[in-house]
Order: C-alpha cells, then structure tokens, then sequence
C-alpha cells in the first residue's frame, strides 16, 4: 500500500463494540456480528459520486477551480442551514462531520465509514487488549442487553452479574428497546467511576447494581490442554498483543509435547493484518505467501510468512464458523491452501477486502477505507462466499444449551484419526 497513513485492519467494521458477546460458548472477547454483507455490495472499492443507487450515475473528476464550481452547492447548503434553520446556534463541528459521514455512506461501501473522536477511541480499544468499564460480555441482539458472562477478576463480577442477566436500565434510565451500542456507551467510563445498572433476573423482580468502573484487560489468546494430550487455543481477537500472547501459548502447550493443535477462530471478526501474517507464521515455513493484497488498478501485493514459526510440523485443525471474518479467514485460507491443516465448523463470514483506518486532523476521528481486496495463497476471493470448511459441523442453540460443542469434538475425532 502506497499510502501508510493509518492502520491497516481486516475485522466485520460495524460488529466492533466494547463488551459485546455473542452466542458463542467460550468466546473471549465478544463480537456482535451484523446480517451479512448485502449481495449488491460492491466488493471492491467505490470509486464514483454521486447517487450509487443510480445505474446512469458517471464518475466526476475534478481538480482545482472545478472542485470549488463542485462545492458550490455544499456551501450554499452551509449557509441556508445558518441563516434559517429555526433552532440556533447550530454545531459547526457536528455539521462537519456529518458531512464526512454522508460523503462515504454515498460510496455504498458498508466497510467504508467515518468513526467521530469517541467511535475511534473505543473501537480501538479492543485490538489494544484492554477498555475502561465493568467486564462483561453481552449479547445485543435482542430488546436489551443480555449479559452472556462476566469477565473473571472484574468489577461484574465482584457485582454478582450472572449470565442470563438482562441491562434494563442505566443510571435509572430505561434503556430497554434502545440500539445496544448506545446503552454499552452509557455503561463505558473511566476507572474510578461508579454505573447504575438495572438488573432483570429470571424468578426476581428487577434490582439495582452500582458498580465501579475499572481497566479491564482482555488477553486474545486463551491455551489449555484437553483430554488425549490435545493442545487447544482460542483466538479471540488480531490484536497488537496477539503475536506475543499466541507464541507464549504455545511455547507453553507444546512443552507437553501435545498429539495436535486445535485453533478455535469461531467468532473471531479479525483484526490488525500484520497480526493475522504474524500468527500464519507460527503454522507455516516463512518466506511464503500467507496473502495478496489486490488493489483497484489491478496491481497485486504478496505478504509472505517470517521465519520464526515453531509450530509448523503440529498436527493442526482449525475451528471456524460464521462468525470467522477478514483476518480469520485469511489465517484459515492460507492454512487450507498450503494443505497444512484441516478446518471444522461452518462457512465463514466471507469478508475479503483491506480497510485502512485513518486518523483525521485536530482529533476529528478517523475514516475507514477499503483500499483493496485480498485473496488466498491459492489467488480465491472469500468475499461474500468464504471459506467452506473440510467438515462442515453445525452448532446450534440447543446444543449451546446442553452444553456440548459437536464441532470441537469433531475437530477432536479427526485430529485423533490424522494422530493414528
């Protein structure tokens, strides 16, 4: 990429929110995925104006005296808003950035987007491995806030919040029926300040929690042992820390001398793509292809493998699902296309293109742009398609219920087969 000004990011823009779960059974940290990319969407980045709805829409080029004959309307527009709108004085700052956001909601890229200073702030705050509030995970998809379960060793916690718990209000606001982004921002706050949660339980009339505000940290990567010397590690996130958490993880699992890895991305919506090469890397010999970065002109990138990988020779399997996006399917691409491990689960989510996030001026947020599409060692496109697993396994509510998880114990009838 040509232009390094802001982070380049592969994750489900949109399904970023600070204490959010899904419907996952051991998710770390939690990612409510919006509905699939719509068919329409262009898969490449937009490059007209104007109405993108409109098929006798052209392109317009301008450049010097004709960008300001362009502008001539927006200004004219600026100034009626000041002059008549009824309620004055308006917020320039807030004009302004509508302006932004209407600006890249006209390119019909659901990808591309602005993020004002406080969307920027915590949308980050993940990727960076920690966020200021009282640590739970949470399911938004329905009319309230549904806790799926409170981080160990945080203020919720300590609070007594259970899994099943629904948010039905804030600091003695109703805040049922209300987009859970927004009530996830009230519940956010800097350490050392207290919220207000109301609290409805099942077989309990609704009660009041105050909880104190603390810095939660949110590790990406979870290891263990399971039964028949099988090593297993949860990928939460493709974060800053990731690469250092992931290799630490396995020094430790492979001192065991484990039979085989299982890598669990299920729900895993992506992250940082030099995280997502970095952990390609631990499974691969280095000075390959791991992905190609295509831009709009055609030109191609390769992004190859490091060297320092020391779990290139484990028996792998890789766990994924419809939540499985952008980074994660880069890392299950790249492992199905050099046949080095088998993948378990259901197709993915079947998001292939690059966004770069790129801080604005005078801390004015940051837009996201598409700025290419990637493709699998193998050159295929996963957007809107995905990745189709070597075993397709479903998992469903009910077996969330009962606690049983068919797909890792299909990983672990198949990994134990490749073992014999």
């Amino acid at each position: 990429m040509k232009n390094n000004t802001g982070k380049t990011i592969l994750i489900l823009i949109g399904s970023l929110i600070l204490l959010a779960g899904t419907f996952s059974g051991g998710v770390l940290v939690g990612w409510a995925l919006p509905d699939k990319t719509p068919a329409n969407a262009d898969s490449s980045p937009q490059s007209t104006t104007g109405n993108p709805s409109s098929a006798e829409t052209t392109p317009i080029t301008v450049e010097g005296a004709d960008k300001d004959q362009l502008f001539e309307p927006f200004w004219q527009a600026w100034d009626i808003v000041h002059d008549q709108y009824l309620e004055q004085p308006v917020d320039d700052t807030l004009l302004m950035q509508g302006a932004i956001s209407g600006m890249l909601d006209s390119l019909g890229d659901p990808y591309t987007s602005y993020m004002d200073p406080i969307e920027y702030e915590e949308q980050q705050q993940p990727l960076n491995g920690e966020y200021e509030g009282i640590g739970v995970y949470v399911d938004t998809s329905g009319d309230t806030l549904v806790i799926i379960s409170p981080i160990p060793d945080t203020p919720a916690e300590a609070a007594g919040l259970k899994s099943g718990d629904q948010i039905i209000g804030v600091n003695g606001e109703d805040v049922t029926g209300i987009d859970g982004s927004l009530v996830i921002r009230r519940i956010l706050g800097p350490e050392g300040t207290s919220v207000r949660i109301t609290i409805k339980r099942e077989g309990m009339d609704p009660f009041e929690v105050e909880i104190m505000r603390a810095k939660i940290d949110i590790p990406s990567v979870a290891g263990k042992m399971l039964e028949n010397n099988i090593a297993y590690i949860e990928l939460a996130t493709f974060g800053e820390e990731t690469p250092d958490e992931l290799h630490t993880a396995l020094e430790e699992l492979l001192a065991n001398d484990p039979v085989g890895l299982i890598l669990d991305l299920r729900y895993n919506g992506g992250g940082y793509l030099d995280t997502a090469i970095a952990v390609v890397s631990e499974f691969i010999p280095g000075n390959k292809i791991v992905v190609y970065e295509e831009f709009g002109d055609g030109a191609r990138n390769e992004i190859k493998s490091s060297s320092n990988g020391i779990a290139r020779d484990i028996p792998l399997i890789i766990l994924v699902n419809e939540g499985s996006a952008s980074a994660s399917e880069i890392t299950a691409g790249a492992i199905q296309d050099y046949d080095r491990g088998l993948l378990v689960g259901t197709t993915t989510f079947g998001k292939g293109l690059v966004q770069s996030w790129i801080p604005l001026e005078n801390d004015q947020g940051a837009m996201r742009v598409t700025v290419a599409r990637w493709l699998t060692p193998n050159g295929n496109q996963v957007q809107e398609t995905g990745l189709k697993p070597d075993y397709v396994v479903e998992y469903t509510e009910e077996d969330y219920n009962n606690d049983v998880d068919p797909q890792l114990e299909k990983a672990i009838e198949v990994l134990l087969s490749q073992v014999k």
